[in-house]
């Protein structure tokens, strides 16, 4: 049985991974691709740095929606 991603999002929503360290900071970037159904996991993210990676997100990971332009 496969279990599904809770995590829904959109392009232009954040991506916040939790630091796994004592003092080490969270990483952040833009979703800019969302290749799962209906706004599920993998995403493409654009980090901070400038690098674009595909990413299936584990559990210490949220994403953070912004309200859409009309």
């Amino acid at each position: 049985m496969t279990e599904k991603s809770p995590l829904r999002a959109s392009p232009g929503d954040r991506l916040v991974v939790k630091g796994h360290h004592q003092g080490e900071s969270p990483r952040d970037g833009e979703i800019v691709e969302v290749l799962g159904e209906d706004g599920a996991p993998p995403y493409v993210v654009r980090w901070e740095d400038g690098t674009t990676t595909e990413l299936f997100p584990g559990s210490d990971v949220s994403v953070q929606h912004f309200p859409k332009d009309s």
